[in-house]
């Protein structure tokens, strides 16, 4: 009996886990909004912070280079780190796929090298149809 009783308390258990939570009401809705755009704020200031931290890493670097004698370059313009952090990435999905060619698919066409009929049985002790040279032990 207690078998019976605890299963069907499991089994409640269970439903009550599945069960669909009601919709936001307005005012959570805002509310997430709200937290949404104070966090997208705080990624762009985290953003330029590691930009500037990275910059003034740079410089540092560049100056001891110059007091120690290293061989420096010129510091190289690129535009894409800074255009990157500026706007957000592309989603996966607005990319168009490349389609799948692939013989096991049946999306392309067959290898010339597949063969043209399956490999024939032949007798047990049949000699090799290559003879190899065999090398000499030295």
């Amino acid at each position: 009996m207690k078998h019976v009783m605890l299963s069907l308390a499991l089994l409640l258990a269970s439903a009550q886990g599945h069960a669909t939570l009601p919709p936001p009401t307005p005012q959570q809705a805002a509310a997430a909004a709200a937290k949404k755009a104070q966090a997208d704020a705080q990624a762009q200031q985290d953003k330029a912070a590691l930009l500037q931290s990275m910059d003034n890493v740079s410089a540092r670097w560049r100056a001891r280079a110059a007091k120690e004698g290293w061989t420096t370059h010129a510091p190289v313009a690129v535009a894409a780190p800074a255009a990157a952090v500026a706007a957000p990435a592309a989603p996966a999905q607005a990319m168009s796929p490349v389609p799948v060619r692939s013989e096991k698919l049946g999306t392309a066409p067959a290898s010339e090298d597949v063969k043209a009929r399956p490999t024939q049985a032949v007798a047990r002790g049949t000699p090799p149809t290559v003879n190899k040279p065999k090398r000499e032990l030295k």
